[in-house]
Parts: C-alpha cells; sequence; structure tokens
C-alpha cells in the first residue's frame, strides 16, 4: 500500500508539473501575442517591449545575464516600416490592411488617386506613379532591410467582385539605417562543469505592424519558441546540469538571420566550448511530428533523438533534414558549432499573416518536445 501511495504521488506530482508547465508556456504566448508588443517588431517600440519582458522573466527565474553588462547585447541594422497611413481603396471600396491587403515590405511611401493600367490577369500597374497592384490567393507578409522606389500593393483576389480599375491609396513608410535591437541572453551556471554549454536559442522578434491599427501576432512564429525557451530555463534554473546550460532570444531573425550574426562574430561565450545548441522556430503544433535541420550533419545525435523518441513514445515521427539557412541556428553551424533546428509539423496554417494568433495556437507537442530536449540534453552530458 505505501508503495502505491507513493506511486500514485510521485504521478500525481508529475501531472502538476505538465499543467504548470503548460499555464507558463500558454501565458507566454498570450503575452508575446499581445496588442502591447505590436508584433514584436519596428514600430510602437515593439521589439524592445519583448525584450526588456523576456529579460525580467529570465531574472524571475533565476538566470544570470551572459554579460556583465547585463541580459541585453544590442546590435542595430537597416529596416523598412510602416508606422503610420495605411489606407487603399480599390474601385472605391475602402480594404482592410492584413485582411484585404498588405504593401510588399520595401515599398516606399505614396498618396495618390489613380487609374489602374492592366498589365496580365492578376497585375496592375500605375506607371506614373510607380504603383504595381497585383492579386493574391494568400497575403504572407516578410521584413526588407532596404526601400525601394516603388510600392507594391497585393490584394486577396476573394475581396474584389471585379478587377481593379483604379486605386485611392495613403502609404507611409520609414526606411530606418540603424534600428536599435538586442539579443536577450542567459545563464544557469553548471555544477561541475561549467565551462561546458549546451545552448538554447529562438528568435523572438515578428513581422511587427503594418500601419498605425493593424499587427501581426507572431503566435506560432515565434512566440512558441520563446514560450519553450523559457519553459527549458524555468526547468535548469530549478534543476542545476553539469553542464552551464546558457539561453538566447534572438531579435532580427526575420530581417535576415541579424541577431544571431551579429552573436556569433561577438559571442558572450566562448563557441567552442558549446557541447551542442538547440534552435526552437514555430513549435506549436506537432500533430505530424517534427523535423530536424541538420540531422544529416550530425547523424549520431540525430539517431539518439530517435531513440529516446521511441523509447518514451513523445511524437509520431521526427523527420531529417539537411543544412538550411533558414533560422538562428545557421551561423553557429557555420561556426563550427554543432547544432540542430527543431520545428513542428501539422495544425494551423498561419504562417506570416495576421492570423497566426494566440487564440488559435494548440501547442499541440509542447511538453513531449520539451520532454524530447530533457532527455537529449541528459544523454549529451553522459547522464542518459
Amino acid at each position: 500500500m505505501k508503495k502505491f501511495l507513493l506511486f500514485l504521488l510521485s504521478l500525481f506530482s508529475f501531472t502538476l508539473s505538465q499543467a504548470q508547465e503548460m499555464v507558463y508556456a500558454r501565458k507566454l504566448v498570450d503575452t508575446l501575442t499581445s496588442p502591447y508588443f505590436w508584433g514584436r517588431g519596428y514600430t510602437k517600440n515593439g521589439m524592445a517591449k519583448a525584450a526588456e519582458f523576456i529579460a525580467a522573466e529570465m531574472k524571475e527565474l533565476g538566470l544570470k545575464p551572459m554579460s556583465n553588462k547585463g541580459y541585453l547585447q544590442e546590435f542595430s541594422f537597416p529596416v523598412n516600416a510602416f508606422p503610420g497611413k495605411m489606407e487603399v481603396s480599390i474601385n472605391g471600396k475602402l480594404l482592410t490592411p492584413g485582411k484585404d491587403f498588405i504593401v510588399s515590405p520595401d515599398s516606399r511611401s505614396v498618396r495618390t488617386k489613380t487609374a489602374l493600367q492592366q498589365n496580365d490577369s492578376v497585375t496592375f500597374l500605375a506607371a506614373a506613379d510607380r504603383l504595381l497592384v497585383t492579386l493574391e490567393d494568400k497575403l504572407t507578409w516578410s521584413v526588407a532591410p532596404a526601400q525601394a522606389d516603388f510600392t507594391h500593393v497585393m490584394i486577396a483576389k476573394k475581396v474584389l467582385d471585379q478587377k481593379p480599375e483604379n486605386i485611392s491609396i495613403n502609404v507611409d513608410a520609414k526606411l530606418f539605417n540603424s534600428f536599435s535591437a538586442s539579443n536577450v541572453c542567459g545563464l544557469v551556471k553548471g555544477t561541475t562543469q561549467p565551462d561546458s554549454l549546451i545552448v538554447f536559442t529562438a528568435h523572438y522578434d515578428h513581422l511587427g505592424g503594418l500601419g498605425s491599427d493593424t499587427y501581426f501576432p507572431g503566435a506560432n512564429d515565434n512566440a512558441s519558441g520563446i514560450s519553450l525557451l523559457l519553459n527549458l530555463a524555468k526547468y535548469y534554473a530549478a534543476n542545476p546540469q553539469p553542464y552551464s546550460m546558457a539561453f538566447i532570444a534572438f531579435a532580427g531573425e526575420e530581417a535576415g538571420l541579424v541577431g544571431s550574426k551579429f552573436f556569433t562574430n561577438n559571442p558572450l561565450v566562448p563557441l567552442n566550448s558549446i557541447r551542442f545548441l538547440i534552435n526552437v522556430d514555430l513549435v506549436g503544433t506537432g500533430e505530424e511530428g517534427i523535423t530536424v535541420v541538420n540531422a544529416t550533419e550530425y547523424v549520431q545525435e540525430f539517431a539518439q533523438l530517435n531513440k529516446i523518441n521511441d523509447e518514451y513514445k513523445l511524437l509520431q515521427k521526427i523527420n531529417a533534414r539537411g543544412k538550411a539557412a533558414n533560422s538562428d541556428h545557421y551561423w553557429f553551424s557555420e561556426k563550427g558549432v554543432p547544432a540542430f533546428f527543431l520545428y513542428t509539423l501539422g495544425g494551423i496554417a498561419a504562417y506570416h499573416d495576421v492570423h497566426d494568433k494566440g487564440a488559435t495556437l494548440p501547442l499541440t507537442e509542447f511538453i513531449d518536445v520539451m520532454k524530447l530536449v530533457i532527455k537529449f540534453n541528459e544523454w549529451l552530458m553522459g547522464k542518459h
């Protein structure tokens, strides 16, 4: 009876821990996708607010700053942004930013009322105003480091019942030649081998806002990754390991992996002391398993991930992918740091649009991905 009660107690504690992790995970996603952070981008101080929030979380969890200057590693880069007017009417119909139309991220400011000339079935021009209009099946936005000498308006096909014949447009673009941003870096010191590191990374920036009334929440991309990073930070702060555990939240990923490139060129820890790096991005689903970038580069480590997954029956499948410059692991790999980039598969299709919201992000395999990472790290440190 005593053994049975102990088993029930341990099972209850395990279940309670999982529930607490999910509560914290959901809270982080909902917070980071709120209007206060305005898409964690380039207007309304969204990116700086997010950096300050993550630094405060690291401090609250008990992480130490990676630098004697604090948690923030400051840098700057050029970016084109849209802080003000974002008004478009087609054939007299006022369109909604983000939902009905977007402008290309390198668009310049423009204010005009003019006729449109049809170029082909989906392309329309106002050449004198250097204005391009295209009809799109899906509106997907991004970030540009420069400003073009024209404006490109992309309109969802489904919102128009006839071809665009005239346009009224007022778009305010602003090129920041030196936009200030910060990586956020914290550390849990190892108990016996503190000079050996396992590093966890995720970018916290997203696309920001399109005008003064529309923003891109960025739940899966990448509030989910920051949520996992901070949950791992919470776990390791409470359970110090032989190796030091480092946590880096990058800015500027959407602008071309700018923050991670800056870090690898100005490292706050010796890169050759990193035993392994795990980058997480788009980890809010998982119905169809996960994909691991660099799986073909680190065959033994990938085999161990699969062994752990099979033993603990965590994820439906772990897919192998080769080397790719598609997230913040890349610059570390280029410097010879062994690294994986993990992202989940299945579930919602929202990506780089206004529909990537916290309310619709399922976090389906969040706990299992976290378990996989923790068990993998035990193996890296020789404990598995």
